[in-house]
């Protein structure tokens, strides 16, 4: 699984919140179903060449979401209460995605419009951005 994350921001971002980001990605687009097991902290440090503490924290913050569930022998596991988007907003975004990639947009610039529209209109962040 941890093959799907990467970090590839800029080196002033936080690289706990660029873990949490996509693994919620993978979990609310259903691409993590109910149930199934994350790497452990340790693993995901390795594969991401962070040092513990940080995958932890993400791993925390998915946890404080409601996303995970962390048993000392079970692991870290999606929790059967993830919520998954619908589908017609998958569709919508997918279609976003080769829109963007189809006029050569950077998807950076595309993830900040989002975020600032959705901050816009809600009248606040749900995380830090």
């Amino acid at each position: 699984m941890t093959s799907h994350v990467v970090v590839t921001t800029p080196e002033e971002s936080n690289p706990a919140i660029d873990i949490y980001r996509q693994l919620r990605g993978l979990i609310v687009s259903g691409q993590l179903g109910a149930n199934e097991r994350l790497p452990t902290v340790r693993q995901t440090a390795a594969d991401l060449k962070v040092a513990q503490g940080t995958a932890a924290k993400a791993y925390k913050m998915l946890e404080q979401d409601g996303l995970v569930v962390t048993r000392t022998a079970a692991g870290t596991r999606v929790a059967d209460s993830a919520a998954v988007l619908p589908q017609s907003v998958i569709q919508r975004i997918r279609e976003l995605v080769d829109e963007a990639a189809a006029t050569n947009t950077d998807h950076d610039d595309v993830i900040n419009v989002l975020r600032a529209i959705l901050q816009t209109r809600s009248g606040n962040a749900h995380h830090p951005a």
